[in-house]
């Protein structure tokens, strides 16, 4: 499925734009082993030969529009000044998010995580190896922003969680993408914290149930409607999640903080 999309992609763009795109890689759980059908989507760098025009802009949105779905085919576009510098500013370039082409909006994936990623375990569909790309990584701003993502994102998010919850029935049925999305995303920005790497979400399901082992059966649960098991959540499991966010950061700010 990854293979048929990225492919059809490529013709799609080459006949359109021939020659715009010089180089794709797949980043995400693609790239790291993870993906899995009906629960990924397809993550990729995008290297394009030249600044977009408004006709190239057009173009592309229509491509993306008529790309089967899902899984959505999600990236960023980078023009060859930004493949030099690799900025984490999330400031406006040509992106795709759940399928939807932007252009005039800050793009969130300009971090210094998706660099991370492309760098290690970037796989290259069209271009050089990722070696010659000379990403460089500044192990600071990775730090900052993983702190930041887990405080401002994360933790501001599952503050909203409670009052949503107030009249909810513990054992009403929760969406287990949602749970599962607050469950192991945190974990994984805690170990890029700890270890200076990438994982997965399979593998934030285990590293989570190490940390804080009162999550490990949420964990697995998460991990294993993530493989296409049936697995139902309630609106406590919910309740349960947003405690790990909480716990799952602030242990993240103690050890990490002051690095």
């Amino acid at each position: 499925m990854v293979e048929q999309l990225t492919q059809g992609y490529l013709r799609a763009v080459d006949q359109a734009l021939p020659g715009y795109v010089r180089g794709l890689y797949l980043v995400g759980s693609a790239a790291l082993g993870a993906w899995q059908p009906g629960a990924s989507d397809v993550d990729m760098v995008v290297m394009t030969s030249r600044p977009a025009t408004v006709d190239d802009l057009a173009q592309l949105a229509q491509i993306h529009a008529e790309l089967p779905r899902p899984p959505h085919l999600d990236g960023v576009y980078l023009e060859p000044a930004l493949a030099r510098s690799w900025p984490s500013d999330r400031r406006s370039v040509p992106f795709v998010v759940d399928g939807e082409f932007k252009t005039d909006k800050p793009c969130g994936e300009l971090t210094p995580v998706l660099w991370l990623t492309l760098q290690r375990y970037g796989i290259p569909v069209r271009g050089p190896a990722v070696a010659e790309l000379e990403l460089r990584i500044d192990p600071e701003q990775l730090r900052l922003y993983n702190l930041d993502n887990l405080r401002g994102y994360w933790q501001s998010t599952a503050a909203t969680i409670p009052s949503a919850l107030a009249d909810v029935a513990p054992d009403a049925a929760m969406d287990a993408g949602t749970v599962s999305w607050f469950v192991l995303g945190p974990a994984r920005s805690h170990y890029t914290l700890a270890h200076g790497d990438i994982i997965s979400k399979a593998t934030a399901g285990d590293y989570l149930a190490q940390l804080f082992p009162e999550y490990a059966d949420l964990a697995h649960r998460a991990v294993r409607w993530r493989t296409g098991e049936a697995e139902r959540f309630t609106a406590a499991d919910l309740a349960a999640a947003a405690d790990s966010v909480n716990a799952v950061a602030d242990d993240a700010w103690r050890r990490f903080a002051s690095s």
